[in-house]
């Protein structure tokens, strides 16, 4: 069989010529090429605002940063507070919400989608519920008709981490943009590549202003003249360079980043194509597989990569898989964390976990995926059944 990898690059002579002309500008740190990637990344995925950081992870870090420094009591979070998330996502999910001293209630997920289980939300939600965070994971949206039912009238703020389904859609509307913000990233294995990469968006303009000084160390230079967070700025630019007003970070991103990011958004709608043929055929090909089960698809998955889990009571174990997938030439990896609360480091987090994990520690032992590209690479994905019988 051909070498099958987990991800390729998504870059050609454009994306070379647009570091070519930082390298050119020698301004390398945010600048005019970050400000118009954010502009297009909003317009793209119908936001109101869109702030480029240095990565999916700090993308996480400052939407929940941002929540504490509000004055907006509907939307202000404190330590102690209560925020439910799915059992499986990547760690930078967790971490911004430990790192805040909030308190973290894990749900299991849907076997069939993987995503959190809307049923067991439902049940775990009490009057100490300040937020859901809802992973969309491996490119599968959540139902968000179903989530936005559950929260009905109660103060319950939801929060999107998008950085494994740029590109999904649910009725029309962008995966990312169904919660108060939604994260992105546009890591070298994900949908669009910048080197590192992550972007935040919202509709809320004091939100927005927040992102923009805790981005950059907390301070007022990037701010707008009239802003939510300052108020009015001085025109006087010697007296803004190193005024201090929120606890901030440097996760700024590279202007090389910005220039990339342009291109590759140019070519998002192809690659998204590419990536949903591949889905729809591996989903042909799978659908009825003696032994495996394939990830449900909510609304129009962006196909991050193809889930594929042991169903109960079959003879081969994930190891025996693994070993002719590895001899096959097939990259595969766990689906995600799996279970992520049965690693050591929660043993730090102020946790609780709702009723149980089974399905999220099933498919910890149980399961796996391989890659999707954002080209055709149905022959992959034939010879792929074929090797898995």
């Amino acid at each position: 069989m051909s070498n099958y990898p987990l991800a390729s690059s998504t870059w050609d002579e454009k994306e070379l010529a647009a570091i070519q002309k930082v390298v050119d500008s020698n301004m390398f740190t945010m600048g005019k090429y970050v400000a118009e990637y954010e502009k297009l990344f909003a317009d793209y995925f119908g936001s109101k605002y869109a702030v480029m950081v240095s990565s999916g992870s700090t993308a996480n870090l400052l939407m929940v940063a941002a929540l504490f420094y509000t004055q907006n009591e509907k939307y202000k979070l404190q330590r102690g507070d209560e925020v439910i998330v799915p059992a499986v996502s990547w760690s930078t999910t967790y971490y911004p919400l430990y790192q805040y001293g909030l308190k973290i209630k894990f749900v299991d997920i849907d076997p069939q989608t993987l995503n959190m289980d809307l049923n067991q939300l439902e049940l775990a939600i009490t009057d100490k519920t300040k937020a859901i965070l809802a992973v969309n994971l491996l490119g599968n949206p959540n139902d968000f008709s179903k989530i936005h039912e559950v929260i009905g009238d109660r103060d319950i703020l939801l929060l999107e981490d998008n950085c494994e389904s740029m590109g999904a859609s649910l009725q029309g509307q962008q995966a990312g943009t169904f919660g108060l913000m939604g994260t992105y990233s546009s890591f070298f294995s994900h949908h669009i590549a910048t080197m590192e990469g992550g972007c935040i968006v919202t509709d809320d303009e004091e939100l927005y202003h927040i992102l923009l000084c805790i981005r950059a160390h907390g301070w007022t230079r990037n701010l707008p003249k009239e802003n939510l967070v300052s108020g009015t700025k001085s025109d006087d630019p010697f007296e803004e360079a190193f005024k201090f007003v929120l606890p901030g970070y440097n996760a700024r991103p590279l202007e090389m980043s910005g220039a990339i990011g342009i291109e590759q958004l140019k070519k998002l709608p192809s690659f998204i194509k590419n990536r949903q043929e591949n889905g729809a055929y591996f989903t042909e090909l799978f659908l009825d597989h003696p032994y495996l089960q394939i990830q449900q698809e909510i609304g129009k998955s962006s196909w991050f990569g193809f889930s594929l889990v042991i169903k109960d009571g079959s003879e081969v174990n994930r190891s025996q898989i693994v070993s002719k997938l590895m001899e096959g030439g097939v990259e595969c990896r766990p689906i995600v964390s799996g279970n992520f609360a049965k690693n050591e480091v929660v043993k730090y987090f102020d946790y609780e976990i709702h009723d149980s994990l089974d399905n999220a520690e099933y498919i910890d032992v149980n399961g796996f995926f391989v890659g999707n590209h954002q080209f055709d690479i149905k022959n992959k994905i034939s010879d792929l059944r074929k090797l898995l019988g």
